[in-house]
């Protein structure tokens, strides 16, 4: 995961679902902060979530979980 760097930034929680989560993406998983890297869409609306670290994770279309997500202000 890359270094906090002050910017113009500013992280909220959200609650993702298999249908609005981002690469970027930030989900604490066993007490560890993982950064999405990459998706791939899966059958019947699931998605693999690929981190930054090399972990895997599936979200299937009723997984619900908190991110934090960054939104960068111009």
């Amino acid at each position: 995961m890359k270094p906090w760097a002050p910017n113009a930034a500013v992280a909220a929680p959200i609650e993702i679902t298999s249908l609005n989560v981002q690469r970027g993406d930030v989900i604490q998983i066993g007490g560890m902060p993982c950064r999405v890297a990459d998706l791939q869409q899966l059958p019947l609306g699931a998605k693999r979530l690929l981190f930054e670290t090399g972990e895997q994770l599936t979200m299937h279309p009723r997984t619900r979980l908190v991110a934090l997500r960054v939104h960068r202000r111009w």
